[in-house]
């Protein structure tokens, strides 16, 4: 299918979409000049007051008790204060002994009550102070930190630890100013015990210490969420001469193997957008619990072990994570209403750095499955009463910012830059991104701020007929969409037709087909087959049996949905085992529908659930219902 035709409105009505969509919305008018360092907003899910006193770097020295499940220390923070006579972090679960002024000298401080953004520690400081130290401990709470036994890792030798900090979790193992519009460098100093590895969001060892202390520098301002740490049993293999994998003994030389492509996509990113500004790229994957796809953090991805298919074929998730060094980590979100600023960003750089790497063909049929992903989340938005969730701006007041974090950032984010592409055209919209990410380097980004800048350096000078309004604040998905269409699919489209129609599986022609296309197919299996049809597709082409995580995930969801009860052990084990939310969200949801499958997710969540991390016990306690005296979130 081809794009719309665009429509015929006037420059002028064209311009007050997007005018009158910022000042509704009350975005600053004013035209764009230079990049402003000290630019802040309101966080509603902080209670910091960056025009206050605000942090600009932080010494970290913490010790990591992997039997007592604690990290405790002390954070010293320089500060850049308005001359303002406190100064306010943000803690939750944690255990504050003391805040004292570099001499020593103790200084007055109070704990709110815990609420949704935990509890603000208010610091009383005089007016010419630029340093204070907190002395603290994490607590059972800490639902940043995920402890793992040996038995929950791959190797099942040694315990391990990570931490997971976006949204407003940093704030769960560290006090902190935590807003992503709040930046800062730190250094950090971790004894963790001699015979594990630490790693952090920053310059990282290659090799275990004799000791186990570690130092650290992050000498580049980032936001709270992207400051992480992992500790255990790592193993460190290089692929390129900027680019590496870290991960457990037994997992490193399958996952060197796997992410062998990570040198060319840096240099495709930059070929795109410009330098890559954080010296190394390098990804640790963690075991199976971790429970997304991937977390940018800066210099070393978290990335989950579900990408190692063995054939390579999952790597456009690296080339996410990858194109958030520009976009999110470079250029972050002020607030999580304006999520999709990071997300639909990475997003549309992620296809391109995949249709340069793989192909035009590849991008799209991922632009195909980011669609069809789309489409469900609005029905599913729209079914529940939240369609106001399927803006682009979000109101998240009040409300757990994960909330947001749907496709619609991500896939309505990119179809919307999509569209101005395709207005603008290539050539000249990736000199509008490349001059984004240049003039607004490490700051942080309100979509109101976006929105003067794209009509001041696009828009206008290229007088493109975008709805700009309909695309940011309205509900649902524009009519004037860029629909991707993908060839390879459509030969998907006529297998899946001939096999409907009574051609038997092993006839099918399915040489050469790729994971994207066995997604597709399993997809868009028509209601109500048999166990015999399911049989059919199954002893043909092994789904239950295959390594690729998300080829299973499709499969065990249509299992489900035809209670075909003899993947019920697989899809048990694969519940059981692994904790990326974006596989184990559907499949409940797909269990609870039925009074035996309700049954059944209660039974295999029992079990499971402490091997999740807190971000997806959230979700899925609130899908079940889960009821529980003890600490819904203690893993």
């Amino acid at each position: 299918m081809q794009p719309q035709a665009l429509g015929l409105g006037s420059l002028v009505a064209i311009l007050l979409f997007v005018s009158c969509g910022s000042e509704q919305e009350g975005a600053s008018t004013a035209p764009v000049t230079g990049p402003d360092t000290n630019f802040h907003v309101m966080d509603p899910h902080s209670a910091a007051r960056p025009e206050e006193a605000v942090i600009q770097h932080l010494d970290l020295d913490i010790r990591v008790d992997m039997d007592s499940e604690r990290i405790a220390g002390t954070a010293t923070y320089t500060l850049k204060s308005g001359h303002a006579d406190q100064v306010i972090f943000d803690t939750d679960s944690l255990d504050i002994e003391s805040v004292e002024l570099p001499d020593g000298k103790p200084l007055e401080y109070a704990l709110s009550h815990a609420g949704l953004l935990g509890s603000p520690l208010t610091v009383q400081i005089p007016k010419d102070a630029d340093k204070l130290t907190i002395r603290y401990a994490t607590t059972k709470g800490a639902r940043a930190l995920q402890w793992l036994s040996p038995r929950q890792t791959h190797d099942k030798q040694k315990p391990f630890l990570f931490t997971q900090g976006e949204a407003i979790l940093t704030r769960t193992w560290i006090p902190i100013q935590d807003s992503p519009g709040i930046r800062f460098t730190y250094n950090a100093h971790v004894q963790v015990p001699k015979d594990l590895l630490a790693v952090m969001s920053a310059t990282n060892p290659q090799e275990r210490s004799a000791d186990g202390k570690y130092s650290f520098t992050m000498d580049k301002p980032i936001p709270a969420y992207l400051m992480a740490l992992a500790v255990g049993d790592i193993a460190f293999k290089p692929v390129g001469p900027r680019t590496g994998v870290y991960a457990e003994p037994g997992v490193v030389d399958t996952a060197a193997w796997e992410l062998a492509d990570m040198e060319h996509m840096v240099e495709a990113a930059e070929k795109l957008y410009g330098p890559y500004r954080w010296d190394r790229y390098d990804v640790l994957v963690l075991p199976p619990s971790f429970p997304f796809g991937g977390m940018e953090n800066p210099r070393l991805t978290f990335a989950t072990p579900t990408i190692l298919a063995g054939d390579r074929s999952l790597t456009a998730l690296v080339a996410h994570e990858l194109a958030h060094s520009w976009s999110g980590n470079l250029v972050t979100n002020a607030t999580w209403n304006d999520f999709w600023l990071n997300e639909g960003f990475t997003v549309y750089f992620e296809k391109r750095i995949c249709e340069q790497l793989y192909g035009k063909e590849y991008a799209s049929m991922l632009a195909l499955l980011g669609y069809q992903d789309l489409k469900g989340t609005v029905a599913k938005l729209d079914a529940a009463g939240d369609s106001a969730d399927t803006r682009l701006k979000l109101d998240l007041t009040g409300r757990d910012p994960d909330d947001g974090m749907t496709d619609v950032a991500y896939e309505k984010g990119y179809s919307f830059l999509k569209r101005l592409e395709t207005a603008a055209g290539r050539e000249k919209f990736d000199a509008f991104l490349r001059g984004y990410f240049d003039h607004f380097a490490f700051q942080g980004m309100t979509t109101e701020r976006f929105l003067d800048y794209l009509n001041a350096k696009l828009i206008q000078p290229e007088h493109l007929q975008v709805d700009v309004h309909q695309w940011v604040y309205e509900p649902g998905i524009p009519k004037d969409l860029v629909m991707p269409t993908s060839d390879a699919f459509a030969k998907v489209e006529h297998e899946l037709d001939r096999w409907k129609n009574g051609t038997p599986a092993r006839d099918l022609d399915t040489r050469d087909w790729v994971t994207f296309q066995w997604m597709h197919f399993l997809r868009h299996l028509p209601e109500g087959l048999s166990d015999k049809k399911m049989d059919d597709l199954d002893n043909t082409f092994q789904f239950t049996r295959s390594g690729n995580s998300e080829v299973v995930a499709v499969w065990l969801e249509q299992c489900v949905k035809n209670d075909h009860e003899q993947a019920y052990d697989r899809l048990d084990s694969f519940l059981t085992t692994v904790g990326r939310r974006k596989f184990l969200t559907p499949l409940y949801e797909a269990l609870i529908k039925t009074e035996k499958g309700k049954a059944l997710a209660m039974n295999i969540y029992k079990a499971a659930r402490p091997n999740y991390h807190a971000v997806s016990v959230r979700t899925i306690d609130d899908l079940l219902n889960w009821k529980q005296m003890s600490d819904p979130v203690t893993l």
